[in-house]
């Protein structure tokens, strides 16, 4: 499941249709490419319909053949039961929201990833070994990234830090909003203290494995949303509120799966050179053919 529905407020555009490799491959293609090659084999995009016509004119004739694909829209009215948000509300309800949407498109256990993140085939690759052999309605993944790794030069990034006990099982994920690195250091800033973050600390990329029991325990927290926020213009309703939920609330258990990948992202429009850059030396290395589709 590819979550494509949000527009890059940052990065000034509509950045999962960019080009990025040499053949014009999307960010999204590198990540459909190291699907398949690690044995997923359904592509749910989660879209808007205000671009939905030129979305699929890019991605349906060269997966055409490769790997069942299905669209979803992700609409304000989904899922709610006929709530009716304030008029100030102008976008969806976030990427929980966002899965919820898909429910009818899926039938069996599932990943979920951002359209604008480059997470490298190692996760890809470990993200199925789960899904294949240790997902169950109470035990779901996250596949959790060196923070070190996840960084733009360009300015600062939010993430989700992880805590984890000793069997690598998520206690906690707390979103710090304003992460960068300052000289040898890495730090994040909250209401003006800064603190700092050991370059090793697991952060969450919204790589996700579920159960498809997740759709019946996000519908649930939803509604539950709903009602305590639904008036809020601004509330989100994000996958790591259901995940915290999941565990403290429901007795579920979410795996810290740990990759050695380094993400590549465009959150701001400068990034986009580097990230060009990124692929090719992946390219050269081996990793990846000149030309995905041919």
């Amino acid at each position: 499941m590819i979550l494509a529905a949000g527009m890059g407020s940052r990065y000034g555009g509509i950045k999962q249709m960019d080009s990025f490799g040499p053949s014009g491959e999307t960010i999204i293609d590198y990540s459909i490419f190291d699907a398949i090659r690690c044995g997923f084999d359904k592509i749910v995009f989660i879209i808007r319909e205000d671009f939905a016509d030129a979305f699929k004119k890019i991605f349906e004739k060269k997966l055409k053949g490769k790997i069942q694909t299905e669209y979803v829209l992700q609409e304000m009215d989904s899922f709610t039961d006929g709530f009716k948000p304030t008029a100030e509300r102008t976008k969806p309800w976030g990427t929980a929201h966002a899965v919820l949407c898909a429910r009818d498109a899926v039938h069996q256990p599932f990943a979920v990833i951002n359209a604008d993140d480059f997470y490298g085939k190692d996760a890809f690759e470990k993200a199925a070994a789960f899904l294949k052999k240790e997902v169950s309605p109470t035990v779901w993944s996250i596949i959790g990234y060196q923070l070190s790794k996840t960084l733009s030069e360009n300015g600062t990034v939010s993430r989700g830090v992880c805590e984890a006990d000793k069997n690598n099982n998520l206690i906690s994920i707390t979103e710090r909003t304003k992460i960068y690195p300052e000289g040898n250091k890495i730090v994040y800033e909250e209401n003006g203290v800064k603190t700092v973050l050991a370059p090793d600390t697991t952060v969450s990329m919204n790589f996700w494995c579920f159960h498809t029991d997740a759709f019946r325990v996000i519908e649930i927290l939803f509604e539950k949303f709903l009602q305590e926020n639904g008036n809020n213009p601004k509330a989100e309703f994000f996958i790591p509120i259901v995940g915290d939920a999941f565990i403290k609330e429901m007795n579920g258990t979410i795996k810290v799966i740990g990759t050695s990948a380094k993400w590549f992202g465009v959150t701001y429009k400068e990034d986009a050179p580097e990230v060009r850059a990124s692929i090719q030396a992946l390219i050269k290395n081996g990793v990846y053919p000149s030309t995905l589709w041919s």
